[in-house]
This record gives structure tokens, C-alpha cells and sequence, in this order.
């Protein structure tokens, strides 16, 4: 496949409808063949070694997509999938209320911000569609309002799977917080979120850049992580209305403009002048980046943004196979080529998830 990839890289681009079905057939096979046999979403495929075991952060957060999918297409299986996840989430979390790092299997098993970040907005659209998981939900933000240090950043439950220091992509685990504010006001939990915002924008320099929002090169940050980042400050503007995180968005936003290759990707790690640092593409990070785009082309009338989102989600598009084996068909690569340094040989659930968020929000452009 690797080959494939560098000798013929692209298929055409199939569009969104096509692909938002395949992918979600291709989630749907990653909680059926989890190698641990739970509830959870398989963290991804691997052409070496196959299905992994469940990734709870991850099965978090595809939560929200699946209810959004199911509403949209009145498909009731997909809620019942949800509300399995949600279950098998409720059963691991963690007695001061966080919720693990890594796979299920990994070690060792304790509270993670980030990943408790992640499974929050899960809990948070399951209060919403269920009426349930309201104590799940207020156990985990408790646990992430409540371990802020004073000056905005989480540094107390780091997780044990990425380099030490401090982490501004954490933004996104302020957005879990802004959607429990959203369902249970007056707990100080959209306050908490905006505070770690804050602090985060401390981190941006003045081309838009940000330091230290890497998993473990923070000098060539992913751009999966940058997307992280953007995707968090645009959560806090839209909760808070608050015009300092649209502007640090904005220019965060701007600096990914001038990496986007004429393709429409975007590279996979980037320098401090925004310079590409590889000449691979992460497919995440492009798809995330693509859903900022939208929501602040829209926000500031900037049609520059939105013709970016749609040039780096058509990419992505014309990666995926809907062909052929059925373990890959429907499934997005960590990297393309698939050889690339993030996610080698692997389809990631995290991508998938990402991938129909984006073009969810491009079809949305066009019906609106």
C-alpha cells in the first residue's frame, strides 16, 4: 500500500457523501473487531498487526459524532452503538473521576487530563440525547475544574504516553468543560475552560505559531495538535463570544493558510516560521484544521478559509479507499503516504471521527 500511495497517490475525489458512509461503516467494524472485546472503538488498523484494543479517549469523542450522524440520517443503530460506548466509558472511569490514559490495556492506569478532556464531550452528548450520564459527567468536569493550576494550566495528571511539559493543545479539553457549562450552568466549569484558554494564548507567538502544543516534538508541532489548539480556541469564542480567542484563532488559523500545499494538504509537522518539517501529510490534522476553517470563515466572512477547508477536505477524501479489503475500506490513515511518521501503517479511529466531522460541516456550507 505504501507503494501505491507514492506511485499513485490520488483517486478522484469522491465526495462527501460517499465518504461520510464509508467512514462510518468503517467505525462501526472498529467497535465490532476491538481486539479487547468491549464496547469501546479498536484504536486503529494495522496493515502489520490488525485490529488493536479500545481507545477510551478516543471512543469519547466519537460519541458526539455518532449522535449527530444518527439524528441526521435517522439511524437508531448508531445510537444504540453511542450508548454502548457511553456504558462501557461510565464502567472505567476512574474513582476521583478522570479517566485513563492510552489504550484500555495500557499501564499505568491513571487519570489523564487530556484523555478525560476528550471522554467528557462524549458524557456531555449523552446527557443531551439520553437524559442519562449526568453524574459520569459531573465527576469528570469536577475532576478538570478542579485540577487547574492557578495560572491556567493543567499540569498535576499528565499522561505517560507523551513527553513531558506543559501542553497547550489542552485547549480542547477546555471545549469538554464549555459543553458541560452548556447542560449544567453555575458550576464554574465554562470559567475554568477560559482560564486555561488564556493561558494557552499564552503560548502563541506573534506569526501564530505555538509552542509546546506537541506530543513529543514541540520544536515541529503535529499539525494534529495545532488543530487541537485552533479547534479549542474557536470553542471558547463560541461559547463565550470572547474576541481575544477569535483573534489568537485567527491567527493561528492564517499561519496554517500558508502551509496548505497546492493539493490541499497540509504537512505533517511544522516549523516555528510555519516551513513544512515533513514532507508526509496527517491526514488528522488536515480534517481538523479544514473544521476551524469553516467555522471562522463563516464567523468573519473570510471565503479564503472556507475555500482552504474545502481543498484540505477533498484531499483527505481522495485518500480513502471505498474499495476492496473491508478492514481499510472507508478507513483514514494516520499519514499519507500511509508510510508516514504519524500512525505508520495504521487507519486511526480518531481520523475517521475527524473526517466526518469536517465534511458533516462542508455539506452544511452548502445546504445552508
Amino acid at each position: 500500500m505504501a507503494a501505491q500511495d507514492h506511485a499513485s497517490p490520488y483517486a478522484p475525489d469522491p465526495g462527501p457523501v460517499a465518504v461520510i458512509g464509508a467512514v462510518i461503516d468503517w467505525l462501526c467494524r472498529a467497535q465490532n473487531h476491538t481486539a479487547s472485546g468491549d464496547d469501546g472503538v479498536a484504536r486503529h488498523y494495522s496493515l502489520i498487526s490488525g485490529w488493536a484494543t479500545s481507545y477510551p479517549e478516543t471512543t469519547g469523542y466519537i460519541v458526539p459524532t455518532l449522535l449527530r450522524l444518527a439524528e441526521l440520517h435517522e439511524r437508531n443503530d448508531l445510537r444504540v452503538r453511542a450508548r454502548r460506548m457511553l456504558d462501557w466509558l461510565v464502567a472505567i472511569q476512574l474513582a476521583d473521576g478522570g479517566f485513563q490514559g492510552g489504550r484500555i490495556d495500557a499501564k499505568p492506569v491513571v487519570s489523564v487530563t487530556f484523555n478525560t478532556g476528550q471522554i467528557l464531550l462524549g458524557l456531555a452528548a449523552g446527557v443531551q440525547a439520553f437524559g442519562a450520564y449526568h453524574e459520569a459527567m459531573h465527576r469528570a468536569a469536577r475532576f478538570l475544574r478542579d485540577s487547574l493550576d492557578d495560572d491556567g494550566c493543567w499540569r498535576s495528571h499528565p499522561t505517560p504516553f507523551a513527553e513531558v511539559g506543559e501542553k497547550a493543545y489542552e485547549t480542547h479539553v477546555a471545549w469538554g468543560l464549555f459543553e458541560a457549562d452548556r447542560l449544567a450552568p453555575g458550576e464554574g466549569y465554562g470559567e475554568a475552560g477560559m482560564h486555561q484558554v488564556r493561558w494557552a494564548m499564552t503560548k502563541q507567538q506573534a506569526n501564530g505559531w505555538v509552542a509546546d502544543c506537541c506530543l513529543n516534538l514541540p520544536q515541529t508541532p503535529l499539525t494534529h495538535t495545532l488543530g487541537y489548539y485552533l479547534k479549542g480556541l474557536a470553542e471558547a469564542h463560541r461559547w463565550s463570544g470572547d474576541q481575544t480567542a477569535l483573534d489568537a484563532a485567527q491567527q493561528t488559523a492564517s499561519g496554517l493558510l500558508g502551509t496548505q500545499r497546492p493539493d490541499g494538504a497540509l504537512p505533517g509537522r511544522v516549523y516555528a516560521d510555519w516551513r513544512p518539517a515533513a514532507d508526509w501529510s496527517c491526514l488528522t490534522g488536515n480534517v481538523q484544521v479544514a473544521d476551524s476553517w469553516f467555522y471562522l470563515g463563516q464567523v468573519t466572512g473570510d471565503q479564503v478559509m472556507i475555500d482552504a477547508g474545502r481543498r484540505a477536505n477533498a484531499y483527505v477524501r481522495r485518500t480513502v479507499i471505498l474499495r476492496g479489503e473491508e478492514d481499510v475500506r472507508g478507513g483514514v490513515k494516520g499519514s499519507f503516504p500511509v508510510d508516514g511518521d504519524y500512525g505508520r501503517f495504521e487507519f486511526l479511529n480518531w481520523a475517521a471521527k475527524f473526517t466526518i466531522d469536517a465534511n458533516l460541516t462542508e455539506q452544511s456550507l452548502t445546504t445552508s
